[in-house]
């Protein structure tokens, strides 16, 4: 029997997921912010990683609390290694651009803190007029050249993307090591670097969905799940479908709009196989999912309320490990101040579409090489205007 997932089953038996330990942070307190004339905030943003939580309305009380709580609760760690933008890039601040690196990992219970691959790869690209917001992914089965790292004593060599977390994990390296390595690649193949960087664990960014009281999606093609069913009227994984007794039907994500719970709006975005374009259409639906949030969290009065934004920061600090240079994260959220969820922009690499090269592998076209250079350059709204069709137009 298939199951629509316009249906509201109870939240998914979990494996669990698996959490780094906090990295002790400096005790250096964060820069007080300058009073303002106007005690009304017209917009807030909290960068969680991938969540740009934009709100405007009411003010919210007690700031100092909020960005303490903000703080205490994400765990912190050095993401980027000795990789950050440099000065002449417009590092070192965030008055200029701010490039902030994503990685999406699976970390289940039954998997090893090195024994992970990042499946998702998007740069969050934020011009110098901070008014707007790009996500860029980089395909995970892009073949890069990846350097030497001597931190998880790996000697170097020729990778899918994907597999460039799991080798800076190992020996030690554990998830810093892979992120560092990840940026460390990325800028060796496309030049982009990096102001911070964020881990988001997919298991746990179900919580933060939750918390929204769910997201509205629009699914563009049916799709069957290859990771849930759903067993006796509750989600599972399929690990622990198989040891369950009882009635399984398929999780089916049907085409249309509607509003999804967590475990329904990740289970759809984390779908590759069955797609048309495959993984292209997987970054598609993560890109979706990510402007979803930030449009729920601006609409729905979460951040005009403290008892809800401190639910929300919790379940943040479930999902995020988080490494904002040496930047606090209190600047962060005024600096970026004035995006909203809708000045997101989505952009397609590769056209959406599989670029191989002659044996097979996955490569970067020169287009999308180009559009990698204009983040670089601050120069994404003039690249899109002589390049339309690199916009995904998602709902």
């Amino acid at each position: 029997m298939t199951v629509q997932t316009t249906r509201r089953p109870s939240s998914p038996e979990r494996d669990g997921s698996r959490t780094p330990p906090r990295s002790t942070r400096p005790s250096v307190a964060p820069p007080k912010p300058k009073k303002r004339k106007d005690p009304m905030w017209a917009k807030l943003t909290v960068v969680f990683g991938a969540v740009l939580m934009m709100g405007s309305g009411a003010g919210i009380a007690g700031t100092k609390w909020l960005v303490s709580n903000a703080t205490d609760a994400v765990t912190q760690e050095n993401l980027l290694g000795g990789n950050q933008k440099g000065t002449a890039e417009g590092g070192g601040d965030i008055k200029g651009p701010i490039d902030i690196l994503l990685m999406g990992v699976d970390a289940r219970k039954r998997w090893a803190v090195d024994d992970l691959r990042s499946d998702t790869i998007i740069a969050l690209h934020i011009p110098a007029s901070h008014d707007q917001a790009y996500l860029v992914s980089i395909p995970r089965d892009t073949e890069m050249q990846v350097p030497a790292f001597p931190k998880a004593k790996y000697a170097g060599g020729t990778a899918k993307a994907t597999e460039v977390f799991f080798h800076g994990a190992q020996n030690g390296g554990g998830w810093a090591g892979g992120a560092q390595l990840m940026a460390q690649t990325i800028k060796a193949n496309t030049g982009m670097t990096f102001d911070g960087a964020a881990i988001i664990d997919f298991n746990g960014f179900k919580s933060v969905i939750d918390a929204l009281k769910g997201v509205h999606m629009c699914v563009d093609q049916e799709v069957k799940s290859h990771h849930m069913q759903i067993v006796n009227g509750k989600p599972m994984y399929l690990a622990e479908a198989r040891k369950t007794a009882g009635t399984h039907e398929p999780v089916v994500h049907k085409k249309g709009c509607r509003d999804m719970e967590g475990w329904e709006a990740l289970d759809y975005a984390r779908q590759r196989y069955g797609l048309k374009n495959g993984d292209y259409d997987r970054q598609r639906h993560q890109q979706q999912l990510i402007k979803a949030i930030a449009k729920k969290a601006a609409s729905s009065g979460v951040l005009t309320n403290p008892l809800k934004v401190n639910s929300l920061i919790k379940a943040a600090g479930k999902a995020f490990v988080l490494d904002t240079g040496n930047v606090p994260v209190i600047d962060f959220i005024f600096a970026l101040k004035g995006v909203a969820a809708n000045d997101m922009v989505l952009l397609r690499t590769n056209n959406g579409t599989f670029a191989g090269n002659g044996n097979g592998r996955e490569t970067i076209t020169p287009k999308s090489m180009e559009m990698y250079k204009a983040v670089r350059q601050d120069k994404l709204s003039q690249f899109i205007l002589a390049n339309p069709d690199v916009v995904a137009n998602e709902k």
